[in-house]
C-alpha cells in the first residue's frame, strides 16, 4: 500500500507565509528604508561629520538648490546616464545573441567577457588611467601618436574615456540578461520564420528584438538607475575634471560632504539622487507597459 502525501490545508499556506517573507523585509527595512530615512533627516541639519547635529530646517536645502553647480551636475549625469545607454544596450544585445547559440567557444567566450564585470570599478580606473598617461602609457610605449593625446586634460576626450571604461565594464552584466532572454524565446518562432524564407537579420529584428521588450526594460532600468552612483571609477579617472566637466551628482555628494564637511547638502544630493533614480525607474516601468505575467492573469 503507498503512502499518500497530502497538501496542507490552503489556510495553513497563508499563515506561513508571512513569516517567509519576515526575514528578506527585515533586512530590506534595516539596510534599505532606514538609512535613507536618516540621510532624509540629515537633510534638514548642519553637521561636520564628527560635533554634534543642529537642526536648520531648510537652509541646506536652500543652499543646494540655489547652487549654480548643481544644473550642471545635473546635466552632466544625465548625460553619462544616456550615452552609455545608448553605447551599452545594442552592444549588449549583440553580444548576448551571440552567446545563446549552441556552440562550444561561445560558452568560453562568455567567460572571457564576463572577467571585467568581476574587476573593482577602482582597480579598472586605475589600469586605464595608466595606460592612457599621455607620457609612460600605451601610447609612448608604442610611439602611437593617436594614443598618446592627453585623453584626461580634454573635456570631450575624458566624457569619451568614462563612457568606455564604463561600458567595457558593466556590457558583460547586461549580455549575461539578454543572453537569457534569447534563450526564452521559442524556437517554433524562428522554425517559422525560416520556412517563410526570413534570414538571420529580418529574424532579428522581426523576432528576437520584439520578444526582449520586457528583458530590455529591465536592463534598462538597471543600466540607468545605476549610472546613477557612478562615483569609484570617476573619481579615480579624473576627480571630476578637467573643470567640472565630469563631476556628476554621485561624485558632487562626495566632495561636499567628506571634502568639504557639510553633510547637511551632501544628504539634499542624495535625496535628489534617490527621487530622481525613483522617477526614472517609473518611468521606465510605464514605457514598458503591463509586463506578460500580467496580461496572462487578465485572460484567466
Amino acid at each position: 500500500m503507498s503512502a499518500v502525501t497530502s497538501r496542507p490545508p490552503r489556510h495553513e499556506q497563508r499563515n506561513v507565509l508571512p513569516w517567509l517573507v519576515m526575514p528578506a523585509l527585515l533586512m530590506f527595512l534595516g539596510f534599505a528604508v532606514l538609512p535613507l530615512v536618516g540621510v532624509f533627516a540629515l537633510s534638514f541639519t548642519t553637521w561636520d561629520g564628527i560635533g554634534a547635529i543642529h537642526a536648520t530646517g531648510l537652509t541646506s536645502w536652500r543652499k543646494v538648490l540655489s547652487d549654480p553647480g548643481l544644473p550642471h551636475a545635473l546635466w552632466v549625469t544625465f548625460l553619462v546616464m544616456a550615452v552609455s545607454w545608448a553605447v551599452q544596450t545594442p552592444a549588449s544585445i549583440l553580444i548576448g545573441v551571440f552567446l545563446a547559440g549552441r556552440q562550444r567557444y561561445r560558452a568560453v567566450l562568455g567567460m572571457v567577457y564576463f572577467i571585467p564585470l568581476m574587476l573593482s570599478s577602482a582597480a579598472i580606473a586605475i589600469a586605464y588611467k595608466a595606460l592612457l598617461n599621455p607620457n609612460f602609457g600605451l601610447g609612448a610605449g608604442l610611439d602611437i601618436d593617436l594614443l598618446s593625446q592627453d585623453w584626461l586634460g580634454r573635456p570631450g576626450l575624458a566624457f569619451g574615456v568614462i563612457i568606455f571604461v564604463v561600458s567595457w565594464q558593466f556590457v558583460p552584466f547586461h549580455s549575461l540578461i539578454y543572453q537569457g532572454g534569447v534563450q526564452q524565446i521559442p524556437k517554433s518562432l524562428y522554425e517559422a520564420a525560416q520556412l517563410d524564407g526570413a534570414g538571420r537579420v529580418r529574424q532579428f529584428f522581426s523576432i528576437t528584438l520584439p520578444q526582449l521588450k520586457y528583458t530590455i526594460i529591465t536592463s534598462s532600468t538597471l543600466m540607468v538607475v545605476g549610472s546613477l552612483t557612478f562615483f569609484d571609477l570617476i573619481f579615480v579617472l579624473t576627480e571630476g575634471g578637467p573643470g567640472d566637466a565630469t563631476r556628476v551628482l554621485a561624485l558632487d555628494m562626495y566632495k561636499r560632504g567628506f571634502q568639504a564637511s557639510l553633510m547637511g547638502p551632501a544628504s539634499v544630493i542624495a535625496v535628489i539622487l534617490v527621487l530622481v533614480g525613483l522617477l526614472l525607474a517609473l518611468l521606465l516601468r510605464r514605457l514598458g507597459g503591463r509586463d506578460a505575467g500580467a496580461s496572462q492573469l487578465e485572460g484567466v
